[in-house]
């Protein structure tokens, strides 16, 4: 367990060294929202781009929800994970009903009870967003407060249980928010998976860990799948290319893209010009996509990339493609 000694040092450290991050300087839990939502499988790196974009496009719940969610998800294009954003929008919509109806009359929920009823938010971000943004004295715990108590405790794989036991113990009821955010930076920026600095860290003199921190905890092996697929890619009279909408759920779901189907089940036709493939990481699968260039019978119209929402495998694809264009379509 922390002592108040601790909890003093690592406010201590964090008030001096933490991140200069532009949603640490709003009090606007739409905002701190939007931050939390993004980070969840978004490096920072990444997440400060795209933040900016979604604060820019739908500064308070009410733009998202009146705004299509095609445009949400324009909006998201590049972020990945897209079902983060068509949930984001489903909670906007909900927040800005009345009460009567079910909703929170235009304004986010402040408890860690009602954040978590919402869609798309689960304990941490609940956690997050209720001590962060509103004060209140509630422990969060993501990987980085995870690997933080596993090396302090020297544990290999504490239960999820017993992390948030220990969370809870730690936290700091006078500055619960940015007790929370201490925690996750010291993970993200000193006590990282690997090239750990213990030499910076506040927490060193009371950690068991230190002798050999990257023993704990032990990391976690994830299944990843192989998927091989063939991309079916037409290409408008216009110099548009075809594209269609997938549905509302699966990979992909509500974005708009190329033909796809699973490689070798459905040869394409002579007609249609192999173009090479595309390797895509996603985070539990590994995907192959064979792309293929239909080389006759254009239809007269194709769908402007810039107007609908693709993912980045659909770019990677259509950009190969288009290396292989005869020359009245280039350009």
């Amino acid at each position: 367990m922390l002592s108040s000694n601790d909890q003093r040092d690592l406010l201590a450290w964090y008030d001096e060294h933490q991140r200069d991050l532009p949603w640490r300087h709003s009090s606007d839990p739409w905002a701190i929202l939007l931050s939390e939502i993004l980070l969840q499988q978004t490096q920072v790196s990444r997440g400060l781009v795209y933040w900016q974009r979604m604060v820019e496009a739908f500064p308070t719940i009410a733009t998202m929800a009146t705004a299509p969610v095609e445009t949400v998800l324009k909006a998201w294009e590049g972020a990945g994970y897209y079902s983060r954003a068509r949930r984001l929008h489903a909670l906007s919509q909900l927040v800005m009903l009345p009460k009567a109806e079910g909703g929170f009359d235009g304004r986010l929920p402040s408890t860690y009870d009602a954040l978590l009823s919402l869609p798309g938010i689960g304990p941490y971000t609940a956690a997050a967003v209720a001590s962060i943004a509103f004060g209140q004295p509630v422990a969060c715990v993501d990987g980085n407060i995870r690997r933080v108590m596993a090396r302090h405790t020297a544990q290999q794989d504490p239960p999820t249980k017993e992390v948030q036991t220990w969370a809870d113990s730690a936290l700091s009821h006078e500055r619960p928010g940015d007790w929370n955010q201490a925690l996750m930076e010291l993970g993200a920026t000193v006590c990282t998976p690997r090239r750990v600095n213990c030499e910076s860290c506040p927490l060193q003199s009371t950690c068991q860990g230190t002798h050999e921190p990257e023993r704990f905890p032990t990391p976690r092996k994830s299944r990843v799948k192989a998927v091989s697929l063939d991309a079916l890619v037409q290409i408008a009279a216009d110099g548009h290319p075809v594209l269609h909408q997938r549905p509302l759920s699966g990979m992909f779901a509500g974005l708009w893209g190329p033909m796809y189907h699973e490689h070798d089940v459905q040869r394409p036709a002579p007609d249609w010009l192999s173009c090479g493939t595309v390797d895509h990481l996603l985070s539990h699968r590994r995907m192959t996509v064979h792309v293929f260039l239909k080389t006759d019978e254009a239809p007269p119209h194709g769908t402007p990339r810039s107007e609908v929402p693709i993912s980045s495998l659909d770019e990677k694809v259509l950009a190969m493609a288009s290396k292989h264009l005869p020359t009245e379509h280039e350009g």
